[in-house]
């Protein structure tokens, strides 16, 4: 590429040894920002690179600041494709499935790791695309917040607003639903056009640039997919969105633990010191105009609150001792968190003894990415591969895989609700508003805690 640029994935792509997948995304990159170039061309894929290499040109899009449509003939690949996203921006990229009822739930699961991501402003939604994001949706605000309250109604027989999809600047969808849609973009890519029929073989309407990869003559009418797979398809969407939001809800508990013990090292413990001082000038006070029952009142009240947040200091201090260190996962170990939900979760039990099994496993594994162990992480997902044993019984059952579909949009619909009450508190008000004032080179705790060292000294100079 001219300008000397290599997205994560595409380096990783190159890593990997997988040259054929960083070619051919350079291929379709170089036709896609030709000036030249023909609204509709068919290229060849990379056959098993195919999807990291989508993914790379997902990372380029919004490099580039270009909006990208990935359409496949079915819901197959969205799972693996979702999957290998860059994590840091799997946020800004709607991946929906065909079946409404499943969609709806997959767009309700994206727009709350979408709002989560933006009201933590944590390090990973740092960086130009996240910049040009913030940008869309105050520019949509209406919309955006529109689309927030009917994800938070949760309502299965509500359609989801219009136009919901330009929030997103990737978007990776099934044919019938970006034609349903009418979604576009800047760029669209037609992936296994060979699959498509001869009609469907022509340029997007209102992109740009539109490439059809696959073979170049298509094979005719494809096969109907058969109902028990697209089931499963489906299942596996709702997995993946799921572990997804499970990786982002232990990322905002464990980001508030690591908060709430810097807050209590540099505010509480000054706190605890103002108060004491002031309930000492008060009680002064008192004692000096013993015949003020305000003042004895001011003393009686200060004394409390010392006390108060005394004790909440000495129990800060006493936890802290036991505290895991400073909670700054990896991309590494957020992946490998994210695997292990997708496989150990214990809404995918097949039975009581399955469910207490994986549930165990699922909470090491919480504990083990919170204190960023990833060599727990690693054994636990060699236990899972030791232990598995698949049900192939239950393969084809439709009422199985129903009831584990209601089970993840139950779970799905816990998490979002968690994370609406965290985004609540004050606590996490205080969070976000630090995060957003270190973007601007501010240290919010540091200043508060100058503000406190400076009372301190006042009442000090009253007391003396």
């Amino acid at each position: 590429m001219g300008d000397g640029y290599t997205p994560p994935l595409l380096e990783s792509i190159i890593m990997n040894g997988t040259g054929d997948g960083a070619n051919a995304m350079e291929a379709w990159l170089a036709r896609l920002l030709a000036p030249d170039g023909a609204p509709l061309e068919t290229l060849a894929d990379c056959g098993t690179a195919t999807v990291p290499a989508l993914a790379a040109l997902a990372a380029e899009a919004l490099a580039r600041q270009r909006s990208l449509l990935v359409i496949g003939p079915d819901d197959a690949d969205l799972t693996d494709l979702s999957n290998a996203l860059d994590i840091n921006l799997r946020p800004l990229c709607l991946v929906l499935p065909a079946a409404g009822h499943v969609s709806s739930i997959a767009l309700r699961a994206t727009l709350s790791l979408l709002r989560s991501r933006l009201s933590r402003g944590a390090e990973d939604t740092a960086g130009p695309a996240w910049a040009t994001q913030r940008q869309r949706l105050a520019e949509q605000d209406g919309l955006w917040r529109q689309c927030l309250a009917w994800s938070q109604r949760g309502l299965d027989n509500e359609s989801w607003p219009e136009g919901i999809e330009s929030l997103f600047p990737v978007r990776i969808l099934p044919l019938t639903l970006a034609r349903q849609r009418a979604v576009s973009a800047d760029w669209v890519v037609v992936t296994q056009a060979e699959r498509l029929a001869e009609e469907e073989l022509r340029a997007w309407s209102g992109a740009l640039r539109t490439l059809l990869l696959g073979q170049v003559a298509p094979k005719g009418m494809p096969a109907a997919e058969k109902p028990a797979a697209r089931q499963r398809a489906e299942l596996d969407v709702l997995t993946q969105e799921l572990s997804e939001l499970e990786l982002e809800l232990a990322t905002a508990q464990a980001e508030i633990v690591d908060f709430t013990r810097r807050y209590h090292a540099l505010i509480g413990t000054r706190m605890a010191t103002l108060d004491e001082l002031r309930a000492e000038l008060a009680a002064r006070r008192a004692e000096a105009d013993a015949a003020d029952p305000d003042m004895q009142q001011a003393a009686t009240t200060a004394r409390a609150r010392a006390e108060r947040t005394r004790h909440e200091s000495e129990r800060f201090a006493a936890s802290d001792r036991e505290a895991m260190p400073s909670f700054r996962p990896s991309g590494d170990i957020k992946k490998l968190f994210r695997k292990l939900a997708q496989k150990i979760h214990p809404d995918r039990a097949c039975d009581d003894a399955d469910r207490l099994w994986r549930t165990e496993m699922m909470s090491e594994a919480n504990r083990a990415y919170q204190a960023g162990d990833e060599t727990t992480l690693l054994d636990l997902f060699a236990r899972w591969q030791q232990n598995f044993r698949p049900d192939s019984g239950h393969e084809g059952d439709s009422d199985w895989i129903a009831t584990q579909i209601a089970r993840l949009k139950k779970r799905i619909a816990e998490i979002e609700r968690e994370l609406n009450r965290l985004f609540g508190s004050r606590l996490y008000e205080l969070f976000t508003a630090t995060n957003i004032a270190r973007r601007a080179k501010r240290d919010l705790l540091q200043e508060m805690a100058d503000r406190l060292d400076a009372d301190i000294a006042a009442v000090r100079a009253q007391l003396a």
